[in-house]
């Protein structure tokens, strides 16, 4: 079956179906139907740095160092628990790296407003500039770190310190997603 046929022959979707099985629009998000246990899952099983890290790697283990060195840091409940959901929108969306996603102005116009949706959920307030400043200051650190820890190579002219001890090795899909759903519940006590 040729791509025109098959063009032709399914209906396109507004939707995606999530792990819980909800009917979920990245374009128009519901509040009411984001999950955390859905977010857990799917970052679980998506890979860093499109799949080029010499192991696998995943979004969610990233977010999990990122909330970690946030408290290794004494940042606020509220960065760290922003830190732990910074990529939450990719559960939505998929991972796209940044040098694409620079070059899509429509995936930001989706992915900006997914992401404050999600925050705006699980957190009490939006985000302030400066803890803005604290969680893509902390996602950068951690960025560095990856590659040197993953591909024995610095991307950055100068690396970041850290203040925590992340872990880079594989971790199994369910317990990253386990560990994920462990934080989350913590950091929203």
């Amino acid at each position: 079956m040729g791509i025109e046929i098959l063009r032709k022959t399914v209906t396109p979707m507004s939707e995606i179906m999530t792990c819980s099985k909800k009917m979920f629009d990245p374009v128009h998000p519901n509040p009411a139907l984001i999950d955390i246990a859905d977010i857990a899952h799917a970052l679980s099983m998506l890979c860093r740095a499109n799949g080029h890290f010499k192991t696998f790697y995943s979004v969610g283990q990233h977010s999990i160092n990122c909330a970690r060195e946030a408290i290794a840091r004494s940042y606020s409940p509220r960065v760290q628990l922003a830190c732990l959901l910074h990529d939450a929108s990719e559960a939505y969306l998929s991972d796209v790296t940044r040098p694409v996603k620079a070059e899509l102005p429509k995936y930001l116009e989706i992915e900006e407003p997914l992401q404050n949706c999600i925050w705006g959920k699980f957190l009490d307030q939006p985000l302030s500039p400066t803890e803005y400043d604290q969680i893509f200051e902390i996602d950068d650190a951690i960025l560095a770190h990856e590659f040197i820890n993953l591909m024995g190579e610095s991307i950055f002219a100068a690396v970041p310190d850290l203040q925590s001890q992340p872990e880079f090795s594989f971790t199994g899909f369910t317990q990253c997603e386990e560990e994920f759903l462990a934080l989350f519940k913590e950091l929203s006590a």
